[in-house]
């Protein structure tokens, strides 16, 4: 897919976040493009998740600038970011985090509902996106009864509900074997090539980063490269 460099999704200049006296993040700045896939690099502790947090909303900032699509982070209040999170961004985390009560369906269901989508419509999505990660036959499991790689493509399949306009992933392989993790890296390009979110993932995988149109590497709250 063509990435649109006239629509960014996240441009975020100059953030700085600290936690008590530990400065963590140091004048971050960086874009992110409709339909792209960007790496964020570096060693435990350089601000990578951090970083990532901050993009998605979740994480407050000290200062700095973050527009997502043109809207201001620091101009939402709680109740504003979180309605942002809830309708345009997915995020799929390296644990899964399906709820276990919850049937395959059912999980990816859940943010359709807190969007309010109509029944009939949630039906037709939910099959789709079964189809789409290969699990159409999955639908009424728990979680429980799923292979490693299978939870994550049902988590995959839950972020893309509500059709995100970003998508965050932390570690989203380093839970998996080899097979799985390379299963789950060819969803991600089908997915951005095809509907054309932006996907931040944060690794320290190079066959993760391989996938992504660029990188940043980050070290002790710094941008240290970018290619």
């Amino acid at each position: 897919m063509h990435i649109d460099k006239k629509t960014a999704v996240i441009d975020a200049q100059t953030i700085v976040k600290s936690y008590g006296t530990s400065i963590v993040l140091k004048g971050v700045s960086c874009k992110v493009y409709a339909g792209e896939r960007l790496a964020l690099t570096g060693p435990s502790g350089s601000g990578k998740t951090t970083l990532l947090n901050c993009l998605g909303g979740l994480d407050h900032f000290d200062s700095g600038t973050i527009l997502f699509s043109g809207t201001n982070l620091h101009a939402l209040n709680s109740t504003e970011l979180a309605r942002l999170r809830r309708e345009k961004i997915g995020t799929v985390f390296q644990f899964f985090n399906l709820l276990p009560t919850l049937t395959v369906t059912e999980n990816i269901e859940l943010p359709l509902q807190l969007t309010k989508t109509p029944k009939a419509e949630r039906i037709g999505r939910v099959q789709h996106l079964l189809s789409k990660v290969g699990l159409l036959k999955r639908g009424s499991a728990y979680p429980s009864e799923l292979s490693g790689g299978e939870q994550q493509r049902i988590a995959i399949a839950r972020a893309l509900a509500h059709k995100p306009d970003l998508i965050l992933a932390d570690e989203p392989t380093g839970n998996l074997d080899s097979v799985s993790g390379q299963s789950i890296l060819t969803l991600f390009r089908e997915i951005t090539d095809d509907h054309g979110p932006a996907l931040i993932i944060v690794t320290h995988s190079e066959e993760v980063a391989a996938i992504c149109h660029r990188r940043i590497h980050l070290k002790d709250g710094v941008i240290l490269r970018e290619s």
